[in-house]
This record gives C-alpha cells, structure tokens and sequence, in this order.
C-alpha cells in the first residue's frame, strides 16, 4: 500500500470517528449525481461512458449510506429536461439505468422504489424498471427511491392533479375541493408520500443549484455541494457531507 493509500485511509477512519462522535446521521439523503458527461469530455470518453462510470459508483454510495445508518436515499438519474437529450445519448442512457436497476435488484439489499412520471419514459424502460423494483418488495435494508423522468414542477402538478381526482372520485365537486385544500394534501400525494423529507441533499460537480430536485420535499433540507464529478466521488467526499450536516444547527423554519 502506498503512501497516498495510508493517508486516504487515515483520514477517511479520522472523518468517520467525528461523524460517529457527533452522532447526528441524516434519515434521508437526496443525491444529484451531476457531472457523468463532464466527467466523459475530460477523459476523452464518451457521454455513454461517463453515465457507466458514474452508474458504476451508486452501490458504493449506497453501501456507505446504509454503514452510516441512513435510511432512505433517492438518487436522480434522470430528469425530465434529460429526455430532451440526443436521441442517441438518450438510448444509451436508458440502457445503463436499466441495467443498474437491475443489478441493485439483483443485489438484495436494497428496497427500491421508482419516483417519477412513468408515462414519459419508453414502454420497455418502464416494463424493466417495474419488474426489477418489484421483486425487491420483500427487502427490508436502505430505501432507495430511483428518480427516473423526474422534475419537481412535475412532480407538485401530479399531486395537485392527484387530489382533485379523488376528491371528485369521492362525490366532492371541485369547489368544495379546492375549498379545504392545504399543503398537507400536496405532501399525501407526491411520489415520496409517506416518508421523511430528505434532511441532505448532496449535489456533485460543483454547480450549486437544486435544478428542480425535491423541491417540495427539500423546503428545510441541508445542501452539500462537491465539487468532484460524480463518477469521481469519494468515500471522503460521503463522509464531509455527513460531517458538514452533522456540524450545522437545523432551525427548520423556526
């Protein structure tokens, strides 16, 4: 082991005693996995290279996630401005998220979910994603929603579309709905519904922007931005986030 090695792991154990020490672990971790297509273009790869280096790094950010003692963590592989991606880069990448669905399936320690607008993706990406998250329905281990076709502004008109239909499903007129309307049947109705908010999210790459993601759920949320492609996120940069969460006063609008 080299002597680069020893210092990486030296202060890697250094940053997980401290995380430990303040003992103060976020329940859900929202994750932008930015940077794939930066990543490619500075190593002279691919777009479609980037995207498999970057699907390649999720099982170790998901296993760090459950060491950690997190419980939930929604990772977003694909928005819904992505599908206006070149056709080409686009195929590419549906492949790859299938293929790594399919794998974190097969993997066993994980309960996945899919968040997102199904409808937007191809007949056979949604056929794949749904048998693969569906045979982990038994999984007891890490939550993992997989954000696929995903936009905030999207997701906050489905669950106001949501709830009109059921109250006119269930004999109201649409007066006496938006009537007792509130912001508590916005959050009974989003793809997230019945689990904590995210107390962090963490976007790589460097840009500081949350482009949409969560963005109801994310109202009193934690931001880390690292400046690491995502494909090239560490074990350290994990535990700096956790670290730098740990560390903050969470006043949660109070």
């Amino acid at each position: 082991m080299g002597l680069r090695a020893l210092v990486y792991g030296a202060y890697g154990n250094q940053l997980a005693r401290q995380v430990r020490g303040i003992g103060k672990v976020p329940r859900h971790i929202g994750v932008i996995l930015d940077g794939n297509r930066r990543w490619a273009r500075h190593a002279g790869q691919s777009a479609a290279h980037g995207h498999q280096r970057g699907a390649d790094k999720i099982t170790e950010v998901l296993a760090w996630s459950q060491q950690a003692g997190v419980e939930v963590v929604t990772l977003w592989m694909l928005s819904t401005d992505n599908l206006d991606r070149d056709p080409d880069e686009l195929d590419a990448l549906l492949e790859i998220i299938c293929v790594t669905v399919e794998d974190l399936a097969r993997d066993g320690r994980w309960r996945l979910q899919h968040v997102g607008d199904a409808s937007l993706l191809p007949p056979s990406t949604t056929a794949r994603l749904s048998a693969a998250i569906q045979s982990t329905d038994g999984v007891e281990g890490l939550h993992v929603n997989i954000a696929v076709g995903y936009g905030g502004r999207h997701e906050i008109a489905a669950a106001v579309r949501s709830y009109l239909h059921s109250g006119v499903a269930a004999g109201h007129s649409l007066e006496e709905v938006a009537e007792h309307f509130s912001v508590e049947h916005i959050a009974e109705h989003l793809y997230t519904k019945g689990q904590p908010d995210p107390d962090l999210v963490i976007r790589t790459s460097g840009e500081q922007r949350l482009s949409g993601f969560l963005l109801w759920q994310s109202a009193h949320s934690e931001f880390y931005f690292c400046e690491a492609y995502w494909p090239d996120f560490r074990h350290v940069d994990f535990l700096r986030a956790l670290r730098d969460f740990a560390l903050r006063e969470r006043r949660l609008g109070r």
